[in-house]
């Protein structure tokens, strides 16, 4: 009997989408290379044609793809070595194993979720809306694989690629992220957006197209919780948080000193660039991303909107 949802490397996404799948009844198995924590033991080569290590794996109604696959020609390999070595998705035409594949909307802007690189002050640029259907960088590896394994959804193999934003949740906080990402005042003045989406909401999506799949065969998804965040709105919010509990927190003068590095930087560069209100409009930035068409398309929301 074929299993609802195989997840190939359970890694960070896994911890909420294994949960969801017990909540909701849905089967699933998951793979690791070590086989910890009761998973199989999988690892996939890109560049084998050996079909061996896949006659281990369950059949599955949805392989949910974690890992970037980079290497020409290693997406067809992986879903038709998989249906080579699956009779359920061989002999019965009425079986179908569709493939999901986990990207990064790296692909539209050099590798990067964030907007602006802190080594170097951004330039005037015209601002642009990224959707699913922008053409990415034409050179971008792991875009290539990613529109190779859509070439490949058929009927009995649907694919479909999920291009995720900037991801938090569980060991993933953004309180942990502002002083790693502006160190500086000068590291701050060039941080434009971030777009974010929870590890819960990445799996309700995976599950959606599960659900769909004639409304997902095919297709390319940006997935993120629908808002633009400004790294200077964010910093003055969870810089604050971060020194709150340093030392001298219980005196009201020393707290504000330790609290307010990261307000006081945000302050000054508001004056310093006339920005009189956070956050900043959007077309400040060189780009946004627009994630419509997802949740309208599968008619869901994501319910971790807004940092918490």
């Amino acid at each position: 009997m074929p299993i609802d949802i195989l997840i190939l490397g359970a890694g960070w996404t896994s911890t909420f989408l294994i949960p969801l799948c017990s909540r909701r009844s849905i089967t699933y198995a998951a793979t690791t290379r070590s086989g910890r924590d009761g998973t199989i033991a999988f690892n996939f080569d890109p560049e084998s044609e050996d079909a061996e290590p896949f006659k281990i794996l369950p059949d599955a109604r949805t392989i949910l793809i974690t890992f970037p696959i980079v290497q020409p020609g290693a997406s067809a390999r992986l879903v038709n070595l998989y249906r080579s070595t699956h009779s359920a998705s061989e002999d019965n035409l009425e079986f179908r194993t569709g493939f999901i594949q986990l990207g990064s909307t790296g692909i539209w802007d050099g590798g990067r979720t964030t907007d602006s690189d802190a080594s170097e002050a951004p330039k005037p640029v015209k601002f642009r809306w990224i959707d699913r259907h922008t053409p990415s960088i034409s050179f971008n590896d792991r875009a290539n694989a990613e529109s190779e394994l859509l070439s490949l959804s058929s009927a009995q193999s649907p694919t479909t690629v999920l291009n995720l934003s900037g991801l938090w949740g569980g060991t993933r906080s953004p309180h942990n992220w502002v002083s790693r990402v502006a160190p500086s005042k000068d590291a701050l003045r060039n941080k434009g957006n971030i777009h974010l989406i929870h590890g819960l909401d990445v799996s309700r999506a995976v599950l959606a197209v599960h659900a769909d799949w004639a409304k997902a065969a095919g297709q390319r998804w940006i997935l993120t919780d629908g808002r633009v965040y400004d790294w200077w709105d964010l910093a003055s919010a969870l810089g604050s948080r971060l020194s709150s509990s340093g030392p001298g927190a219980d005196d009201k003068e020393s707290a504000d000193e330790e609290r307010g590095q990261y307000a006081r930087w945000v302050r000054e560069l508001m004056q310093e660039e006339n920005v009189r209100a956070l956050p900043r409009d959007v077309e400040c930035f060189k780009r946004a991303l627009d994630s419509r068409d997802f949740w309208y398309i599968f008619g869901v929301s994501p319910i971790m909107a807004r940092l918490n």
